[in-house]
């Protein structure tokens, strides 16, 4: 059981972000055995429907069988929903992301797309613990919904969240904004800080997205970054397998 560890959690993957992905994944293989946590999305912008691509999903299920995970990340990873009503709102499907599918959701709603992806992982045999919201974004019915899924866990930016409660569990994240280069110079700077800040934290997330690997600047971040981590001591470990230890050594202290 590790007493500090490290989650590398690829986001928004889908047959399209893959070519993305690809050479991280392959130079992280490299590294040695280092679980990864595959925040995978059913039919990604309504274009990237897994069903379509069993080359893909072929490659998702030689990943399961090294030991990764397969999380369910909302269905369309779209906000679809009428414009938002009032600052609040605006700020967060507009400022934040314009990505927040389950933001806005009724709980029918929510609840119809979850069981819709539940139901493509059972269709494809993947074993399912988790969901994680795109943009970490949550509203009241999707709560409400995910609540009553059975699922084990969610997470946001700052815990992971057993179910059906949403208990949390202090897990931080560090997350890149790298879609232009003052943004990646800030998004370095943040990271450092908060890495220094965690230091003793039982568990680390770095949080990746297909963006940070098409500059040069952030995928040598994250590679360096995972080197640093594991050469200190930290064991790379998937949620659902750290969170096992975690109830483990929680009974072991009780």
């Amino acid at each position: 059981m590790a007493d500090r560890s490290v989650m590398l959690v690829l986001h928004d993957v889908a047959p399209e972000t893959w070519a993305d992905y690809r050479s991280f994944v392959a130079a992280v293989d490299a590294l040695g055995p280092v679980p990864m946590t595959w925040l995978v999305v059913p039919d990604f912008h309504r274009r990237n429907r897994l069903g379509e691509h069993p080359q893909f999903c072929r490659m998702l299920e030689q990943r399961l069988a090294r030991g990764d995970e397969l999380v369910l990340h909302g269905f369309h990873h779209l906000d679809e929903a009428p414009m938002p009503r009032g600052p609040h709102e605006w700020f967060m499907r507009r400022v934040l992301t314009h990505e927040g599918e389950f933001y806005a959701l009724s709980e029918t709603d929510a609840a119809r797309r979850l069981e819709q992806g539940m139901a493509m992982f059972r269709q494809f045999g993947w074993p399912l613990h988790g969901f994680v919201a795109p943009g970490w974004l949550l509203g009241a019915g999707a709560r409400r919904a995910l609540a009553a899924t059975g699922l084990v866990y969610t997470s946001d930016v700052r815990q992971l969240r057993l179910l059906p409660d949403f208990t949390g569990i202090e897990a931080p994240s560090l997350v890149w904004s790298a879609r232009s280069a003052w943004r990646r110079g800030l998004s370095r700077q943040v990271s450092e800080r908060l890495l220094a800040r965690h230091r003793q934290a039982a568990v680390l997330r770095l949080g990746i997205h297909p963006v940070d690997m098409r500059h040069e600047y952030s995928r040598r971040y994250w590679l360096d970054t995972l080197s640093r981590l594991l050469a200190d001591g930290r064991t790379p470990m998937t949620k659902i397998d750290w969170l096992g230890s975690h109830a483990l050594r929680l009974g072991a202290v009780a």
